[in-house]
């Protein structure tokens, strides 16, 4: 039998992407609303129930209401939006993010999906909190060099079809110090203190690196880029989407200058240490639209249905 499958707000980016994820696998039947019936309650609700699992890709608002209206206790809801993330009861849906994570996302009816910044830095940071390398109280800085499909059909349209000259230039935004993915990038990797965080968009369809400068000096006692890059492949190893590039290694960098689009089209996430014998630069790239957000949705799905989760992928 196929798996039963409902994407409320496919419209958007990221539903999107969903569909086209699913729509070349034969195990899933894609559930449908008339487009007449997209904001009637009643038939919303009906799918919902209907489906083994639904892909919210709503505003919060939305998103809130959508997880309102289910009924079936088996119905399991994988919530693309901010709304959920760090709230209780619901399972962050990033299965590298620790050891038994993936069980979680197996057991649960409520994943909420990962911001495609938030990822990128908690893929980062987590590793070496763990490792008791960085403190959880060491006040951190971090920048996010990302694509405008980030932004959703409206920032594409600006991009593609205004001639606006100023979005030539990359452009810092969130700089009220407020950014809805700030919570969930303290929240799991164990951070007591709040990041500062500045994305900028750049004039690029998609494409996502986060970087975080750290010192030694601040760090556990006889930190390195040695114990840095350690921490990291010890956490990650055997994930196979997640690829620690050698350090030290020029193959890393393209002629000096680090590749942001380099795991476009894929459910890649690359993490590259950076570092002289006082201060490191982390990084982490990869694809918003993938593993940053839909490819990162589909993963969960397979893994909470039992399925290899690279499938389609």
């Amino acid at each position: 039998m196929k798996h039963t499958v409902f994407v409320d707000g496919q419209e958007g980016t990221t539903g999107l992407r969903i569909h086209e994820y699913l729509a070349q696998r034969n195990d899933v039947e894609l559930l449908r609303i008339d487009p007449d019936k997209r904001k009637d309650p009643a038939e919303r609700a009906r799918l919902l129930d209907a489906a083994e699992v639904s892909f919210l890709c709503l505003p919060d608002a939305a998103s809130r209401e959508a997880a309102a209206l289910v009924r079936n206790p088996n119905a399991c809801l994988i919530d693309a939006s901010t709304a959920h993330r760090t709230a209780p009861g619901w399972v962050f849906g990033l299965p590298e993010l620790a050891k038994g994570q993936r069980e979680l996302i197996r057991q649960s009816k409520r994943i909420s999906n990962p911001g495609c910044h938030s990822t990128a830095f908690i893929l980062l940071l987590r590793p070496l909190i763990d490792a008791g390398l960085v403190a959880p109280t060491l006040p951190l800085s971090a920048t996010s060099l990302t694509g405008y499909s980030g932004g959703g059909k409206s920032m594409i349209a600006d991009y593609e079809g205004s001639g606006n000259p100023k979005l030539a230039s990359p452009r810092p935004y969130g700089l009220t110090l407020a950014h809805k993915h700030i919570p969930e990038m303290t929240a799991h990797t164990g951070l007591q203190v709040a990041p500062v965080f500045m994305p900028v968009v750049g004039p690029f369809l998609k494409g996502l690196a986060v970087s975080v400068p750290l010192h030694f000096s601040q760090l556990a006692s006889g930190a390195d880029a040695q114990r840095l890059h350690a921490a990291y492949e010890a956490h990650y190893a055997g994930e196979r989407f997640i690829k620690v590039l050698p350090l030290g290694d020029a193959a890393n960098l393209d002629g000096g200058f680090f590749d942001v689009q380099a795991c476009n089209d894929t459910n890649r996430v690359d993490i590259g240490v950076f570092a002289n014998d006082k201060q490191a630069i982390v990084m982490a790239r990869l694809d918003n639209l993938g593993k940053g957000a839909s490819g990162a949705a589909v993963q969960s799905m397979n893994i909470h249905l039992g399925l290899d989760e690279g499938l389609g992928l």
